[in-house]
């Protein structure tokens, strides 16, 4: 996520963080520096511009001169100045009315608007425990129909059913009060995409918020379009009164110019942002956190709550009553810990989300990124008989050869599944003794690739 800015941003800092006195002149080559990097995320300029003259007035104060450590109190500047340009903190979805509340969901073809519905209707039902019903009123496109009617099973939320004869303001009066009769929590209305802000649309839209006057209009919009995105959402938000944005695509996005630009042009919050194409890839947007990831920090807060989601709690438990009783941890155990790190988006997921991870060797990234070697380690397992799991030693010449032949790997690999093995072990015994973040953290390097360590090791 906005690798190229982080980057950017990271390496500019890095030269001004350890300075022991700042000038006039090395805080000019900064932000020349810092106005680049923003350019070339595609940062609308308007937004470049302000940013960039309210840091300068900020560092050549009392701030920076009167702090011990001036290079710090910059990059702290520059910090904040990212988040008040993204909103500085996360304004949650309003519900607060007669069920159901109506949310309304508009946006441009392609954006992952129809997904998005899904997405968050799973987040709400999950996390805020609320009964949810979606509807199509997309009577141009049926299999935009077919397409959300699929992806609620997949969600477990109800789907109201429509059809391309009805019109749209039919449609979604008819899902509301369904919705009424079986005392449902939220109705998510999914809107026709429109392929640019046209007057036909847009009078549509119109007539649809005015009827079904949803509690929250969000704009879904593509992360990858950068400063469009903003100019789009502007554009929308004049004929219609948006009250948020979701980002999708973020993942893909190496820039992060729609991020920094959205609030600044539309003066409408980012509520989440999609960060996959999983229907639980959606994320509340919290500047504060993107802006410490931006700047090579990462995104510990974010971490911990992804690990207290993904987890089994009653399949943790038992492993750990079992290694403190004495038990010792088999592979059957490491396969275990592999599955649950993937249903937390993956290794990759999680590193992204620790500090310094821009810094760790693009080899060893490009190996997590892809998933290659959290599979390869599954598959070398599965090629184990179950005694072989439940007894790691009896590993020895003939039987690495059977399981890289059955896994489709070389010894070299088994070899190394077994020394990470046995680092996640070792780990395991220390954390029944006394548990902590920071032993799993460290733990969970023995999984890395070789030679790859977190970041603060």
């Amino acid at each position: 996520m906005f690798e190229n800015l982080s980057d950017r941003l990271s390496r500019t800092l890095k030269n001004i963080s350890g300075r022991g006195r700042l000038t006039e002149d090395n805080i000019k080559e900064t932000l020349r520096e810092v106005r680049m990097a923003l350019l070339e995320a595609d940062v609308a300029l308007p937004v470049v511009r302000e940013f960039v003259n309210s840091v300068k007035e900020r560092a050549v104060g009392q701030e920076v001169s009167k702090s011990l450590s001036p290079g710090q109190a910059f990059i702290k500047i520059v910090q904040g100045e990212l988040e008040k340009a993204m909103g500085e903190s996360n304004e949650a979805l309003d519900l607060a009315a007669t069920p159901p509340a109506v949310i309304m969901m508009a946006g441009l073809q392609g954006a992952g608007k129809t997904t998005s519905v899904a997405k968050l209707a799973k987040l709400l039902r999950t996390r805020h425990k609320k009964s949810v019903l979606v509807v199509s009123a997309d009577v141009y496109r049926p299999a935009a129909i077919k397409q959300l009617e699929t992806l609620a099973a997949e969600v477990d939320v109800a789907f109201f059913p429509s059809d391309v004869s009805q019109k749209p303001v039919d449609i979604a009066k008819a899902a509301i009060s369904h919705a009424k009769l079986k005392f449902i929590d939220v109705v998510i209305v999914d809107t026709a995409g429109r392929l640019h802000v046209d007057e036909a649309m847009m009078d549509e839209i119109k007539a649809l918020h005015a009827t079904v006057k949803p509690v929250e209009t969000l704009f879904v919009v593509d992360a990858m379009t950068g400063q469009d995105a903003a100019n789009t959402a502007k554009a929308f938000n004049e004929a219609l009164p948006l009250t948020g944005v979701i980002l999708t695509k973020v993942d893909g996005d190496a820039r992060g110019g729609a991020a920094l630009s959205i609030r600044n042009i539309t003066g409408k919050p980012i509520k989440f942002l999609g960060v996959g194409e999983k229907t639980d890839a959606l994320e509340p947007f919290h500047p504060d956190r993107i802006a410490s990831r931006i700047l090579g920090m990462g995104d510990v807060l974010s971490l911990i709550e992804e690990v207290e989601r993904g987890v089994d709690k009653d399949k943790a438990m038992k492993l750990a009553s079992k290694v403190k009783s004495g038990g010792s941890f088999d592979l059957e155990d490491f396969r275990e810990q592999l599955q649950q790190m993937k249903n937390m988006g993956g290794m990759m997921s999680m590193l992204e989300k620790l500090p310094g991870v821009g810094q760790l060797p693009p080899e060893a990234l490009a190996q997590v990124q892809d998933g290659k070697m959290t599979r390869q380690m599954e598959a070398i397992i599965n090629s184990m008989t179950a005694k072989e799991r439940k007894n790691p030693d009896l590993i020895k010449g003939s039987r690495k050869r059977r399981i890289a032949l059955g896994s489709g790997t070389q010894i070299q690999d088994v070899n190394r599944l077994l020394k990470q093995f046995t680092q996640m072990q070792k780990m395991m015994k220390k954390m029944s003794a006394k548990g902590g973040m920071k032993k799993m953290m460290r733990g969970m390097s023995g999984m890395l690739p070789p030679g790859m360590k977190f970041p603060g090791r």
